[in-house]
């Protein structure tokens, strides 16, 4: 018999088994097409021929490497249709049942807060930056502390104790450095500087009912020509009373910032305020500080304060939930609970 023969026999042993078989189809290409397969050892032999036969030799070959690598494909195909017909009248579905609701989902109250806060501003004309390349967590000293006129020698330091990474690298305490940053890139030929940055924030604080060494802080500035404390008053008066509502009222009263010069705590109205409201009736709980930035912050970040002025501000809207929702603890938003979460729906309602 010759190696003609042979591989023609090969072929009619090969597609015979392939198509009485189920299951282990690769078992059966590697036996007749593998490396070591019987087609293989079939076509070494072709060694031992004249030159003359070997091209007649080979194109039986391939043929019959062909034939087998078709239908072996063909078989796979039709075994998987047969599986997943199986599969489809095990697993069929009574569609006259009713479905299953699925859970939806809602965002943490303190998102709820912030994007309230940041729907305001846009409506304002402010940008948001929290981008992490403009906003990072990790920053440094230089514009966590120094541009905010806050040398290191400065005892107000130790109000913000933190968390360092090396003497010049640590968490932010605050997200004033993305004001530094947003000025230097700014064109006032373009017009003021309007920007809240709102982020995460670390200080190495004792967590209880109303301190957390994390939390969350959106600083607002605006930055232009003739910007006055009437602005800023504007501005703080807007936003309570989109948070709290249209009959709250606010009032500042002095304070001390290294970075704000006049600065002031900011008080809102713990109820409503009418007409009729006495002064002296009215009950007031600090919610932020706030101030005209420091001529020195503006000279550190590249602006003439002889041309410019700014106000800045810093919200916290931890503590805003706490106050808007009559939430004791912080450490409430931070358990993952969701029977205390799911109290809020997406107006925190």
């Amino acid at each position: 018999m010759t190696l003609v023969d042979d591989l023609k026999q090969l072929k009619i042993k090969a597609l015979a088994a392939i198509e009485a078989q189920n299951a282990d189809l690769e078992q059966l290409r590697i036996e007749f097409l593998g490396r070591k397969g019987d087609l293989t050892s079939l076509l070494k032999r072709m060694k031992d021929l004249d030159p003359s036969d070997r091209k007649t030799v080979g194109q039986v070959g391939n043929e019959v490497r062909t034939a087998i690598t078709d239908l072996l494909a063909q078989r796979k195909a039709e075994v998987e249709q047969e599986q997943m017909n199986a599969r489809l009248a095990a697993e069929k579905i009574d569609v006259t049942l009713p479905g299953s609701q699925p859970i939806q989902g809602q965002p943490h109250v303190l998102q709820q807060i912030i994007d309230e806060i940041e729907e305001h501003f846009l409506g304002m004309g402010f940008q948001v930056i929290d981008d992490p390349t403009d906003s990072p967590e990790v920053e440094t000293d230089e514009y966590n502390f120094e541009r905010e006129n806050l040398p290191k020698d400065h005892p107000a330091r130790d109000m913000q104790d933190t968390f360092y990474i090396t003497p010049e690298i640590l968490m932010r305490t605050q997200t004033s450095p993305v004001q530094s940053r947003a000025l230097e890139k700014h064109d006032f030929s373009k017009g003021p500087l309007k920007m809240i940055a709102p982020g995460k924030v670390y200080r190495r604080d004792t967590d209880d009912a109303t301190h957390s060494h994390q939390f969350h802080q959106v600083e607002g500035m605006v930055v232009g020509e003739n910007i006055t404390m009437a602005d800023l008053k504007g501005t703080l008066l807007a936003i309570m009373q989109e948070l709290f509502g249209e009959k709250h009222q606010i009032r500042l009263r002095p304070s001390y910032f290294p970075f704000t010069e006049p600065s002031v705590e900011v008080d809102v109205s713990w109820d409503p305020v009418t007409p009729d409201t006495k002064p002296e009736d009215i009950k007031w709980i600090e919610v932020l500080g706030a101030g005209m930035t420091h001529p020195n912050v503006l000279k550190m970040d590249g602006v003439d304060p002889e041309k410019y002025s700014a106000f800045a501000f810093g919200l916290g809207p931890d503590r805003f939930a706490m106050l808007k929702y009559g939430v004791e603890d912080i450490r409430q938003f931070y358990l993952n609970d969701v029977r205390f979460l799911e109290q809020f729906n997406r107006k925190g309602e």
